[in-house]
């Protein structure tokens, strides 16, 4: 039986191409000095580089300045978008709604993300869904990563469940579902994005409210 449900972040709740296209058209449209490039180009560009948040944003912006001949420095750009993203986080449909279904059925629910312990913090509170979770490991804070089994073992402790009382949402087929699955936790892909891509998993979803259904069949 599930007694609790471990979630990614970025990709699975956090619909993370929606936010960064918002956050990049504002950061467009609130610096001066971008605008000698087509607003466009810039954004495209800044997306590209980004390849889905697996190139750090020092390299990101670096990148765009030279290519762009930007007349600004790149750590303004960066201080910009760890000060600024949190303002423009948007979640996957139904996703309070989900939490609280589950929360009410008596749930234990936790989030599992990498990357920095500030940035991911503000983009959970960003999403305003912070109170609903019980435990939230962040890599940086940790000293782990997924997919090392040792983080998903940590948020097991805390919640204080066994990994087949357990099921864990995530859109990345090797940090998330392969890695989970290896501890012992039911895999649910989180396949919103993923086009026609492929995952070996237990169960996967392509909306959040389809969650609540499958776990209580």
């Amino acid at each position: 039986m599930i007694k609790g449900v471990l979630f990614d972040l970025d990709g699975t709740l956090l619909d993370r191409d929606n936010s960064l296209l918002r956050f990049a058209e504002d950061q467009y449209e609130r610096i001066p000095e971008l605008h000698h490039v087509d607003r466009d180009q810039y954004i495209r560009r800044f997306i590209e580089l980004d390849a889905r948040g697996y190139v750090w944003k020092d390299n990101v912006y670096e990148q765009l300045v030279r290519e762009m001949d930007l007349k600004l420095a790149w750590e303004r750009l960066l201080e910009d978008y760890v000060a600024g993203f949190r303002l423009h986080c948007t979640g996957y449909p139904h996703l309070r709604e989900m939490l609280t279904v589950l929360k009410d059925r008596g749930m234990k629910l936790g989030i599992i993300s990498n990357g920095f312990g500030e940035f991911q913090w503000g983009s959970i509170r960003g999403l305003g869904i912070a109170d609903h979770f019980d435990v939230i490991l962040i890599s940086e804070l940790e000293g782990l990563r997924k997919p090392e089994p040792e983080i998903f073992r940590r948020a097991l402790d805390r919640l204080e469940l066994h990994p087949e009382e357990t099921a864990f949402v995530g859109d990345h087929p090797v940090y998330d579902v392969e890695a989970s699955r290896k501890v012992g936790m039911t895999a649910i892909w989180m396949k919103a994005a993923a086009g026609d891509a492929s995952c070996e998993t237990d169960h996967s979803i392509t909306d959040l409210m389809e969650l609540p259904t499958l776990l209580r069949n």
